[in-house]
C-alpha cells in the first residue's frame, strides 16, 4: 500500500468540510463525495499484483460506490480473491443505505467473469458497460499492476467539480515519479515527447488523452462518446477513449499522486524523468496494428492527414527498433511482430464497413 505523504511540489490537495453521509475505514472518517464512483480493475493471471491492490483498496479513506473487478482469466482463485475483498470491504465500510443499483444489488464488490480473454481494451469496454449498467456516474479505471494512495478519492474528489475527465498522478514502481506524456499530436498519431513534466501553481494541465491506469471519467462522458473500444484487445485504446473524450469536454491530468506502479519493468532512463519501458511481441503486434483503428477515428473527426500520419507511424516504428535493441533485445521476433502489425493495420484502415463505437445517448 502507499503510505500517506506529505503532498509534493505543485500538488493540489484540498481538505473538505466533514459533513453529510460519512464511513469509516476504522481510522478516519469522511464523506464520500463523489457520487456513485465504481472502480473498474481488469486483470489477467496476475493475483500476487492484484492482492497487493486489494489490500490498498482496504486502506482507502473514502469508500467508493462499486469494485467491479474484471477477470479475463475467469479464474477460481480469483473468484476467492474477490469474495474475501467484499467481506473485508463490508466489515470497513458497511452497505450504505443509499447503495441499491438499477438491479437492486447491495455488494460494493461487483465480480465481473470473462468467458475469453479480452484483453485489456475489452476487459475495460465490459467493465464499464457493467458498472454503467448497476447506476454508477464515475468511472476510476485501473490494472492490477498498481496500488492506490490512501488518499486518492479525496485528492479526485475536488477536480470533479470542475471536470468530466481526470487523470492523477503517479509514482513509479521504485517510488519516483512516473513521467505520462499526456500530450496527443493528434495529426503524427503520437504521444509528444517533449510535453513539460512540471506543474504550474494551479496543479494541472489539459490533455488530449487518457491512460486506463488511474483515468476518471462521468457517466455523462460514456453517454456521449459510447464505451472504449474492445477491437483494440491492447494499447492505444485508452490513448484514442481520451481523444474522444476531448471532444466532448475539457480533459485534465492533476499532478495529485493517486496511485503507485507495483510491477518492476525492465526500461530505459533517458533525462533521469523520462523512460522507455520495455514489453513483449504481442503488444508491439498491437502498437502497430491498432494504428489503423486509431486512423478511423482521426478520419471519423476530421483529423486524418495521411501524410502526417504515416510520418507518425514510421516515427512508431522507429521508437519500437530502438525499444528492441535498448531494452528488449528480442530483434528477430520483434521486427516480425512489428512487420505484421503494419500489415493488419492496412486491412483495418482499407476496411470500408468499419463502424465507430456508438454514443449510447
Amino acid at each position: 500500500m502507499i503510505a500517506p505523504s506529505a503532498p509534493q511540489k505543485g500538488e493540489h490537495v484540498t481538505e473538505q468540510p466533514q459533513t453529510g453521509n460519512t464511513i469509516s475505514n476504522g481510522s478516519s472518517t469522511a464523506p464520500n463525495r463523489i457520487d456513485k464512483l465504481a472502480i473498474v480493475v481488469v486483470t489477467f493471471k496476475r493475483q500476487e499484483l492484484l492482492a497487493k491492490l486489494f489490500d490498498s483498496f482496504c486502506g482507502l479513506t473514502r469508500a467508493p460506490w462499486r469494485i467491479v473487478i474484471v477477470d479475463n482469466e475467469n479464474s477460481e482463485q480469483t473468484r476467492q480473491m474477490v469474495e474475501d475483498l467484499g467481506r473485508r470491504t463490508d466489515e470497513l465500510w458497511g452497505v450504505e443505505g443509499d447503495a441499491a443499483d438499477t438491479e437492486g444489488g447491495t455488494a460494493r464488490v461487483v465480480y465481473a467473469p470473462q468467458s475469453d480473454n479480452l484483453g485489456g481494451a475489452g476487459g475495460f469496454s465490459a467493465g464499464v458497460k457493467r458498472a454503467y449498467e448497476l447506476g454508477a456516474q464515475w468511472f476510476w479505471v485501473m490494472d492490477d499492476d498498481v496500488m492506490v494512495a490512501p488518499e486518492a478519492i479525496e485528492r479526485l474528489e475536488p477536480w470533479t467539480h470542475t471536470h468530466r475527465v481526470v487523470q492523477g498522478s503517479r509514482y513509479d514502481y521504485d517510488g519516483g515519479p512516473f513521467y505520462w506524456q499526456y500530450h496527443f499530436i493528434v495529426p503524427l498519431g503520437i504521444p509528444n515527447p517533449i510535453a513539460p513534466a512540471a506543474f504550474d501553481e494551479s496543479g494541472f494541465r489539459a490533455m488530449n488523452t487518457m491512460c486506463f491506469e488511474g483515468g476518471l471519467f462521468a457517466r455523462s462522458v460514456v453517454d456521449e462518446i459510447g464505451f472504449p473500444d474492445p477491437r483494440f484487445f491492447i494499447y492505444w485504446d485508452d490513448t484514442v477513449y481520451g481523444y474522444l473524450a476531448s471532444k466532448v469536454t475539457e480533459s485534465i491530468v492533476v499532478s495529485d499522486i493517486i496511485l503507485q506502479r507495483s510491477r518492476d519493468i525492465p526500461n530505459w532512463d533517458i533525462a533521469g524523468v523520462r523512460q522507455l519501458n520495455g514489453t513483449s511481441d504481442m503488444n508491439r503486434y498491437h502498437i502497430m496494428r491498432n494504428r489503423g483503428y486509431m486512423m478511423q477515428y482521426f478520419r471519423l473527426h476530421g483529423d486524418y492527414n495521411r501524410f502526417l500520419f504515416g510520418l507518425g507511424t514510421a516515427a512508431t516504428f522507429a521508437k519500437e527498433v530502438i525499444r528492441l535493441i535498448a531494452v528488449d533485445r528480442k530483434f528477430k521476433t520483434g521486427m516480425s511482430a512489428l512487420f505484421r502489425g503494419m500489415r493488419d493495420a492496412r486491412k483495418i484502415y482499407r476496411d470500408k464497413t468499419w463502424e465507430p463505437m456508438p454514443p449510447l445517448k
